[in-house]
């Protein structure tokens, strides 16, 4: 290009350009303006995309320019056919040829099959992504109406889902086992930070009291369900999705991988479980939006507005009272990660020494309320870290799981999980106006507001009352649905022998 000299651009008022020296003509000043404008706002998923395509493209030129061994069959360059046909195998010609002697011939599909195990066979190249698919469902959630459907988790198990049955990841590998191991325990207690039951008590009013009587409509609700619909098609998993379905209609999603994780339901059985009750759990707060009156309700306990800064898979719940959110600093994300692996580790040995058949979530469960009931400001300082922390184990769970489920068995199994988790909802609100209306009285909207919590949790029940203007149930929403999440896996897991009995 020639540069312009003595020449301003045409729009001075542009101050990405203003002082700038430019070596454009000015029909291309004028290009140059445009991409100046569109270039910062580029979509994340479009960079997440390139970010994926580029690394299995740069994996692949790896793999036919290194020698390193791809299962039986060598990568090779073009080159080394003629040199097979040619003449006979010595010792002389290197390893590549030698392999591909051994293999006999090298077609297309035989070098898809060789680059394909050498990329399964890359924890690295499975861990990226695994994190790219995680945080593509976290963009898609807060950035399109689509992913606003159908949420983080769902979008994120999709996505892996397809990848796997495609074959650009294994369904199988150790980055699978160490999420599960490791990182899925941590997020419990990185949850529960904010779990202090004096303040739950004290704050939540009779709001409490609607959360317990839709936690005892849920437990009613799964084992009348699971009489009706035992999940046979299931097999032994059967059972074992009653109990992760009722966990998380109690707490939340952290409580349905709790649940899942001890219980070693099969990644599949996970993805379809996780799919079918989605749409369920949608069409059920959509009926609660229209069931609930925009007028104030009544507590006992609270009567100004709080704030409570939970993180979530969408949009952040913040609601103003003055109150400053405790930010995420490097020192906070550090003491939120060692205090849960503190909290893990003391756990599984307290564990290995009562109960050795017992999941060590659930004594970490215990050990965390514990925590945060006898020192709140110290854990209330984490809970922001600890929560955005989790949230990304809790992802990168959901990106593990699909990559483990087959397609075919996924769709396969949706139907009858679909009407399990929609007839258990259904029961369950039933019994919440029978015994929340019928029995104690309490109030209609703060019991829509409870059955929320119970079924979606805290965030989603703090939305909920933000979006019904019941500014003074904001904070009662969010600890009761705290509450959920540190009860909710014990009293899960404890339905286990009735409902292996009812299987029987």
């Amino acid at each position: 290009y020639i540069p312009l000299k003595n020449k301003s651009p045409t729009n001075t008022t542009n101050p990405a350009l203003v002082g700038r020296r430019t070596f454009l003509d000015l029909q291309q000043l004028r290009y140059h303006q445009v991409m100046m404008s569109v270039l910062p706002n580029a979509s994340l998923l479009r960079l997440l995309l390139l970010s994926m395509t580029t690394m299995i493209l740069m994996q692949t030129a790896y793999g036919f320019m290194s020698g390193a061994p791809m299962s039986s069959i060598q990568k090779v360059p073009p080159y080394h056919h003629q040199i097979l046909r040619q003449q006979p195998i010595t010792k002389q010609h290197d390893r590549s040829v030698m392999t591909l002697k051994a293999a006999g011939s090298v077609t297309p599909s035989s070098i898809s099959t060789a680059l394909k195990s050498a990329l399964h066979g890359d924890i690295n190249f499975v861990l990226t992504t695994l994190l790219i698919v995680s945080a593509s469902g976290i963009a898609m959630e807060q950035n399109t109406t689509f992913g606003k459907a159908l949420s983080a988790p769902l979008v994120t198990m999709l996505i892996s889902l397809v990848l796997a049955n495609v074959g650009i990841i294994p369904f199988k590998s150790p980055v699978y086992a160490f999420i599960n191991k490791y990182l899925v325990p941590l997020a419990v207690p990185l949850f529960l930070f904010d779990s202090d039951i004096r303040r739950v008590v004290k704050d939540s009013g009779s709001l409490l009291m609607c959360f317990m009587v839709g936690a005892v409509s849920t437990i009613i609700g799964t084992i009348a369900t699971f009489s009706l619909i035992p999940l046979r098609t299931l097999g032994q998993d059967g059972w074992k999705v009653a109990c992760a379905l009722n966990s998380r209609h109690i707490g939340g999603a952290i409580n349905f991988v709790a649940v899942a994780d001890t219980l070693n339901i099969d990644g599949s059985v996970v993805s379809a479980a996780i799919a079918a009750d989605n749409v369920v759990v949608a069409l059920y707060f959509a009926m609660l939006f229209y069931l609930a009156k925009n007028e104030h309700a009544t507590i006992s306990s609270t009567s100004e507005e709080e704030t409570l800064n939970l993180p979530s898979l969408g949009e952040d719940v913040v609601v103003a009272n003055g109150e400053t959110p405790n930010p995420i600093t490097t020192s906070s994300i550090a003491y939120s990660i060692a205090s849960a692996s503190c909290l893990v580790t003391i756990g599984e040995m307290l564990t290995r020494a009562i109960c050795p058949s017992l999941s060590s979530m659930v004594i970490t469960s215990i050990l965390t309320v514990l925590a945060a009931t006898a020192t709140p400001k110290w854990f209330r300082k984490l809970h922001s870290s600890g929560s955005a922390i989790g949230i990304l184990f809790l992802q990168l769970f959901f990106a593990a799981s699909g990559a483990s489920g087959s397609l075919l068995l996924v769709l396969s199994r949706a139907p009858s999980l679909l009407a399990f988790s929609m007839m258990q909802i259904a029961i369950h609100f039933v019994f919440l106006l029978v015994i929340g209306r019928g029995i104690f009285r309490l109030n209609p909207n703060e019991l829509y507001l409870a059955s929320n919590a119970n079924v979606g949790g805290p965030t989603t029940a703090a939305a909920m009352a933000q979006a019904k203007e019941w500014n003074h149930l904001v904070l009662p929403g969010l600890l009761v649905g705290v509450f959920g999440y540190a009860t909710a896996t014990a009293l899960s897991l404890s339905l286990g022998p009735l409902l292996t009995r009812i299987a029987a």
